[in-house]
């Protein structure tokens, strides 16, 4: 079956330092690549969160866009959550209208 097309944002805890925060960044997209083809990857730094999330107010955001087996997102999902520096992440299939 053919690979579908995906959007991702994560958000990463902002008190990392920039070593830890790029380790983490370089960890999702090398997952990604080897699972897939990752068409884009922005960096869109610190910013604001729109409402406190375990009591922080700034994230470091990330969107990537790839191409993906449909198995693949959940298993991101999953490594999303169970990452302790990454506050939230969502993934959005760009197939379905």
């Amino acid at each position: 079956m053919a690979n579908s097309k995906y959007e991702t944002l994560y958000i990463i805890n902002a008190d990392l330092d920039e070593e830890a925060t790029a380790a983490v960044v370089e960890r999702f997209k090398s997952l990604v690549e080897s699972n897939g083809t990752l068409t884009s990857i922005d960096e869109w730094g610190k910013r604001r969160l729109a409402y406190e999330i375990n009591h922080m107010t700034e994230g470091y955001y990330v969107h990537m866009a790839f191409e993906a087996p449909r198995e693949f997102p959940a298993e991101l999902d999953r490594i999303y959550n169970i990452t302790d520096s990454v506050v939230r992440g969502i993934i959005v299939n760009r197939d379905e209208k």
